[in-house]
């Protein structure tokens, strides 16, 4: 079939309306074919229709001829067309195009008005969004009877109701919905016509709504839910006074009892109340509304309708937001009688608001938050509370504390997207706990202390999640209360604070001991939270190191805890370090079989990951090193506790070596990187006032270096891996060793740089910087002989052929040629000596590679880099000291180069990188001046200019700008004559 319909998308689109039907039967062919490439011809057929001058024709033709009527495809691509039109050519169209448009919406509507030939509601809602879109343009000037012909239409039956609305809604939604951004035109646009409408039919658009309400509150709830909605929608911008009246309250109040009606009518009270008017008539409108469905007993509904619930919740809301606007506008006018009747009114609401927050659907609670939480903000404005004030906020905190518990069905373990939804609720609500402590701090600390004294002591007989929220109530006094505002701790037990009496109630009651997860880990966050308890009150650590090391932390049946423990238990003995001296060899005795390395030698049997035990080498480092043991004693404690990676990681290589099987090799391969990281994370506990030397342990750590090293003989897949550890480790050991390390950087990058790739050498490069650094001048002899050996390697590296087609290859590459000039960089700025000492021809090759990477490389982070090198070179070696052959290196190379790059198309001089570069540019040429002065003008006047064709008027401009303006401006003024040039 799809050879037959090919043809149809080559003829031109047929002009005459006769044609429609041959037209458009391709087109219903296609729509119904199921392939991909059907589907694309179609739309390929639609997209030439829009652009045919009577291609709307045709299609509102085919919409109203009944022939496709049981093709949604055909009907909807047929509204497409004409959307397309009135949203393009329509506004200038012809006196018989606007009345041919005219009539096909409303034999649409007629169309659509009778049950035999109505559309599906996703054609319904397009043929109201295409009539929407034609009011736009013609009301009022070209069809001002726009309305009152769509109202002529509801006596045709519901079907032309429905349609009616879904005007209406599509009018509001193109006019009216301040949701979408608007053009200042488009403003203006709907502000005369929404003028219009005041003028010639508001009044009887709101009949027609209280019509349709009372003819079909019974038969067709629907409708009346569709006409809620539309009014809902107008109220913004119409006059009150056709809302707020007998009859329309009425007929709210009496849908407001009605279950299939009560939720759309509940939304329109909602935007009835929330519509912009003076703040003394929108107090006595809400007001009024709340006397009112006080009276009807409409807040007494059912606790099940949750979904209503959540409809009277948003309501009581905007009331409430909608009152404190109203007072903070009267409060700027200095009102001061009209705001006491607008703060009683708003008083009245927050029982309710308190009603609703407290509800155990998170639904309800929600819809209320932004009233709680710009009450506080008011509350937070008032010179003083009076005592009805207080009691609110004494309740809001009491309703705050109850909804942060967890629900029943929380799943703890395998938490899902319910549970994501509590918890962001859960943040929200903290967020007003805080900002009521800024209003009543006394109040808040004394119940919650209260909260706290009763639950924790009876921990046993208590639901676990009141004691989970005791928990987290004293970890939120941390953020609600900063110890700015009081001094929670302190050392004196008569100035202990109520939150120090809250911690030690914590430690002493034993609730550690309750056993659910979620009282375990709110445990240990608040234990870490208040590290400054333990220094005023040390007697406590005892007990909260076993709690962290037996099965209410590390060991634990809970994979969550035992993983979250690992870390916190770090950062406790971080903040307790001075005070765990006597408890050290206690806690390493219990953290041993914690520590033992996960490998396919013990069948991987272990309750942490590997993650999980970066930390505790951490923490057991940290431990021994801050110790006030002597140095000899950490070298023991530091030795048994790095002996056994030495022990397992000799096997498991030799392991590695003999294996044939892919899969082991990598698990191997994975045991020895992971035993690596764990040695180079031990090495963190040091600092620089306990440095390695110091604590004795340098040979702990180099002897493990040199066992390290021997993995990078592997010769398997797993090469890079274990690089990658080897690097780690070596990392670390240049920051924490000193000259220590040195003996062993030659054999590390002889193995390492054994036949690279480019990413290994990439990696590789950022190791060779930072011993650079480190030692400067005092490894310059070393540098001077591995420094072209391995410049020499980078350019192999580069110089082989790549797919073209291979990106992670090209990327690679491109990487690299970063990481070599970096390295470059680092060299010149830190041991400059090290190129003085390469043979003339080696310098020449590294210089010329600088002046390639300068101008042929198109990526401005290696040319701002290069250049940046350049300027250095010539600081150092361009003045009156210079290196022989650098002047004339400068005037044959640099100079060229300085203005070779810029003019390359690939210099995007509208780039933010690029221009980063330029500057560079503009800082090696200043240099240049300012160590050659006269004789580097004289060389660009009567030299360099002349020979590049540029006229002796831009040379002075140029040489007198460099000469005499600030580095900022001449980077600027570079920058534009370098876009005038290439223009």
């Amino acid at each position: 079939m799809e050879q037959t319909l090919k043809p149809l998308l080559r003829f031109p689109i047929p002009d005459k309306p006769e044609m429609t039907s041959a037209a458009l039967q391709g087109l219903a062919s296609l729509a119904m074919a199921p392939t991909a490439e059907s589907q694309n011809m179609a739309a390929q057929f639609v997209e030439r229709l829009k652009q045919s001058t009577d291609g709307w024709k045709i299609c509102a033709e085919g919409f109203t001829s009944g022939v496709y009527h049981q093709n949604d495809h055909v009907k909807f691509f047929c509204l497409q067309v004409c959307e397309h039109y009135t949203k393009s050519g329509y506004r200038h169209a012809s006196v018989e195009d606007t009345s041919a448009m005219k009539s096909f919406i409303l034999t649409c509507i007629g169309m659509e008005s009778n049950e035999a030939s109505r559309s599906k509601s996703f054609i319904r809602n397009k043929l109201a969004q295409v009539a929407s879109l034609v009011y736009v343009s013609d009301f009022p000037q070209r069809w001002p009877q726009f309305f009152h012909d769509l109202m002529a239409c509801l006596t045709s039956g519901p079907l032309a109701v429905d349609m009616y609305l879904r005007i209406l809604l599509s009018v509001q939604q193109e006019v009216v919905d301040r949701d979408i951004s608007q053009s200042p035109e488009e403003a203006q646009r709907n502000t005369l016509l929404k003028d219009a409408m005041r003028e010639m039919c508001v009044s009887e658009l709101a009949d027609s709504w209280h019509q349709i309400m009372t003819s079909y509150e019974t038969s067709h709830p629907d409708i009346v839910n569709m006409c809620l909605e539309v009014v809902g929608g107008y109220v913004s911008w119409m006059d009150i006074s056709f809302f707020a009246n007998d009859r329309m309250v009425t007929l709210l109040l009496r849908f407001l009892v009605k279950e299939d009606l009560r939720e759309a009518a509940c939304d329109t009270v909602h935007d009835i109340v929330s519509k912009g008017m003076e703040p003394v008539a929108k107090t006595s409108l809400v007001e009024t509304f709340m006397r009112l469905l006080d009276s009807a007993g409409i807040f007494n509904c059912n606790d099940d309708d949750v979904d209503f619930l959540c409809k009277l919740s948003k309501l009581v809301n905007g009331m409430g937001i909608g009152l404190i606007l109203c007072r903070q506008r009267l409060a700027s006018k200095g009102s001061a009688k009209n705001i006491g009747t607008t703060m009683a009114a708003l008083e009245g609401k927050v029982p309710y608001m308190l009603r609703f927050l407290g509800n155990e659907d998170d639904d309800v609670s929600s819809a209320v938050v932004e009233f709680a939480s710009e009450y506080i903000a008011m509350m937070k404005t008032l010179p003083s509370m009076s005592e009805v004030q207080k009691k609110h906020i004494e309740g809001l905190l009491f309703t705050i504390i109850k909804k942060l518990k967890y629900d029943e069905s929380y799943n703890f373990e395998r938490e899902g997207e319910e549970e994501a939804e509590f918890q962001e609720y859960r943040k929200r609500a903290r967020v007003i706990f805080n900002n009521m402590a800024s209003l009543d701090c006394q109040m808040m600390l004394a119940r919650v202390h209260e909260l706290v004294s009763h639950t924790l002591p009876q921990w046993k007989n208590a639901d676990f999640r009141d004691v989970e929220v005791a928990i987290a109530l004293i970890y939120n006094l941390g953020e609600a209360i900063p110890a700015s505002q009081g001094q929670h701790f302190s050392g004196n037990p008569e100035k202990a604070s109520a939150l120090q009496d809250m911690m030690r109630l914590l430690i002493t009651s034993q609730v550690s001991r309750q056993g659910h997860i979620a009282v375990m880990l709110q445990f240990f966050e608040t234990v870490i939270r208040y590290d400054k308890f333990f220094v005023c009150e040390p007697q406590h650590i005892p007990e909260v190191l076993t709690a962290f090391l037996d099965d209410r932390g590390l060991r634990n049946n809970s994979v969550k805890v035992r993983s979250r423990v690992a870390y916190l238990f770090l950062r406790f003995v971080k903040s307790t370090k001075g005070h765990l001296t006597p408890y050290l060899e206690e806690v390493l005795k219990q953290m041993q079989e914690l520590l033992i390395i996960n490998s396919p030698l013990n069948g991987f049997g272990h309750t942490l990951s590997d993650s999980d035990q970066l930390f505790l080498y951490e923490t057991a480092s940290t431990l021994i090193v801050s110790s006030s043991l002597e140095p000899e004693r950490k070298q023991v404690l530091m030795k048994d506790l790095l002996t056994p990676i030495a022990s397992k990681f000799t096997i498991i290589l030799s392991r590695l070596n003999a294996e044939q099987d892919e899969k082991t090799q990598q698990a191997y391969a994975n045991c020895l990187n992971n035993s690596m990281s764990l040695a180079s994370r031990a090495s963190k506990g040091f600092s620089g006032q306990q440095t390695m030397r110091a604590c004795g342990c340098v040979s702990v750590f180099t002897e493990l270096l040199s066992i390290f090293l021997s993995a990078l003989e592997v010769t398997t897949s797993q090469r890079a891996l274990l690089q990658q550890g080897v690097r780690q480790y070596l990392h670390r050991m240049v920051v924490c060793l000193e000259e220590e390390i040195l003996p062993f950087l030659p054999q590390a990058m002889e193995r390492l740089l054994k036949q690279p790739d480019a990413k290994e050498l990439y990696d590789f490069l950022p190791l060779i910087n930072q011993i650079v650094m480190k030692f400067k001048d005092g490894i310059t002899p070393f540098l001077s002989q591995v420094f072209m050996p391995l410049v020499m390697t980078v350019h192999q590296v580069l110089s082989v052929p790549a797919d073209v087609n291979d990106r992670v290859s090209a990327e690679d590459k491109k990487m690299l040629q970063r990481g070599y000039f970096l390295f470059l960089s680092t060299i010149v700025c830190n041991c400059p000596d090290v190129l003085k000492d390469q043979e003339m021809q080696n310098l020449n090759q590294v210089l010329m590679s600088l002046i390639h990477g300068a101008v042929e490389i198109p990526d401005p982070n290696s040319q701002k880099s290069c250049f940046a090198t350049l300027k250095k070179l010539i600081q150092s070696w361009g003045g009156k000291d210079a290196l022989p052959g650098f002047p004339e290196f400068i005037y044959k190379e640099i100079i060229p180069a300085c203005f070779e790059a810029p003019m390359k198309p690939t210099f995007d001089l509208s780039d933010g990188q690029t221009t980063l570069a330029l500057g560079e540019v503009a800082s090696c040429m200043v240099e240049i001046f300012q160590q050659r002065g006269h004789e580097f003008v004289g060389f660009m006047r009567t030299d360099f200019f002349p020979s590049r064709g540029m006229s002796e008027e831009n040379a002075v401009i140029l040489i007198d700008t460099m000469q005499s303006s600030p580095l900022k401006t001449f980077r600027k003024w570079l920058k534009t004559f370098f876009m005038e040039a290439k223009s």
